[in-house]
């Protein structure tokens, strides 16, 4: 039985106002060709499908149509998709029933009963092989807010957070358990940020309150043939376990992550166990620049931008640009004296980004926009030049728990 796993599609994005739809399209027709040619048995989509929890009708359109596509060209092909930290729950859980009837499954939350149990069934789905037998069955555990878990009961001394998330899954792998057959694999999903993993912080929003409460790869059972993880944009493996990983996304989501090798994971069972693991490797249908190299004097960067040579192409294929400029001071019409050295040119102009080398050495975060910097470290320096020194860890824990009471409130809201 064949598996592709991937994630972070995050449909809909814009790139420093950018639209990408040629981009998501064309790693769509991509992807369909790939589940076509490898003859690939289910597909799994491990969160963010889309950017943003109230996504464009174009995102909504693109994601259907694929799904339409798979429906006629491979019936049988068995398609699991879980929410994400960027997704809406209950906007994905919507049309459930109705995707639940041409066997395409998509969980956006997690439901509990009426006496406050979990419902497990909603997250255990089998998946078929091309003879119409069972094989796996895959423990499709969406992106989980601190409101999903049950900490009551917990002892105190336990990060009741992360031991939470351990109770959750520890239910889920137990029923699936009950159910599973022997030669039948069990397979793991799930939308989080896992201990050990590395951190793309330009696009990538810290979950379950940042590196403080990152989980530990104990959380998936010994008994899990392979766990297909989303969150984090690059591919990796988790803890160095070969079954265990970050499928990363399939296009770069920020300039900072133009050197990644954006993939998908193609992954073969042999019963109840891997017989392989192989990455496919995603082609870039627009490519991403960086002018300088290195940050450089003004008339320096204006003269390379002008010796920039690119082919003519349509706009929406044409590539990004990021560029780097050192300063002593703020400089009057920069951006217009950089429009006027691309002119002409078949470039995107997405970012400029400016190096203060005074204000870098007394300020922490230089001249960096407020988007481009995380709440943690926002919060860390107006701590030092208020109180000089770095808040305790209680003073930072308490700052983590505020901040995921306003993005579990933000995401109810959406």
């Amino acid at each position: 039985m064949k598996i592709l796993h991937t994630s972070d599609w995050h449909l809909g994005h814009q790139l420093h106002g950018y639209n990408r739809d040629f981009e998501h399209q064309a790693f769509l027709d991509w992807l369909a060709q790939t589940l076509e040619q490898e003859q690939v048995d289910a597909l799994l989509v491990a969160g963010d499908i889309f950017d943003t929890a109230n996504p464009p009708a174009s995102a909504w359109r693109m994601l259907y149509r694929f799904l339409a596509r798979m429906a006629k060209s491979m019936p049988a092909l068995n398609v699991v998709m879980i929410g994400g930290n960027h997704d809406s729950p209950s906007k994905l859980d919507a049309p459930h029933e109705l995707l639940r009837a041409f066997d395409l499954h998509i969980v956006g939350g997690i439901h509990r009963l009426a006496d406050g149990e979990l419902d497990t069934e909603r997250m255990l789905v089998p998946l078929t092989n091309k003879a119409g037998e069972q094989a796996a069955w895959v423990l499709a555990v969406p992106f989980l807010r601190s409101a999903d878990l049950r900490t009551e009961d917990l002892d105190e001394e336990d990060d009741r957070l992360i031991k939470g998330v351990e109770t959750l899954y520890g239910e889920v792998t137990e029923a699936a358990r009950q159910l599973q057959q022997p030669e039948q694999a069990l397979i793991g999903m799930g939308h989080a940020y896992m201990a050990s993993g590395k951190l793309s912080e330009m696009s990538e929003r810290r979950v379950l309150g940042g590196n403080q409460h990152a989980l530990p790869a104990s959380i998936f059972a010994d008994d899990m043939a392979y766990v297909a993880l989303g969150h984090l944009h690059l591919a990796q493996r988790v803890a160095k376990k070969e079954q265990v990983r970050y499928s990363g996304s399939p296009l770069p989501l920020s300039m900072s992550e133009r050197g990644y090798n954006h993939q998908v994971v193609l992954v073969e069972l042999d019963g109840a166990s891997v017989a392989s693991i192989a990455p496919l490797s995603v082609p870039r249908a627009v490519d991403m620049l960086k002018v300088p190299s290195s940050p450089a004097p003004l008339e320096q960067v204006l003269e390379e931008l002008k010796a920039l040579d690119v082919d003519e192409r349509p706009r929406e294929e044409q590539p990004f640009l990021e560029v780097h400029i050192q300063l002593d001071t703020p400089q009057a019409l920069l951006r217009e004296k950089v429009l006027e050295a691309l002119a002409g040119k078949a470039v995107r102009l997405a970012k400029i980004t400016p190096h203060y080398l005074q204000q870098q050495a007394q300020n922490g975060l230089g001249q960096r926009r407020l988007s481009d910097v995380t709440p943690q470290q926002v919060f860390s320096l107006s701590w030092s030049q208020k109180y000089q020194g770095e808040p305790d860890e209680a003073m930072a824990a308490a700052f983590e728990s505020l901040l995921i009471a306003v993005e579990d409130s933000d995401a109810v809201e959406s």
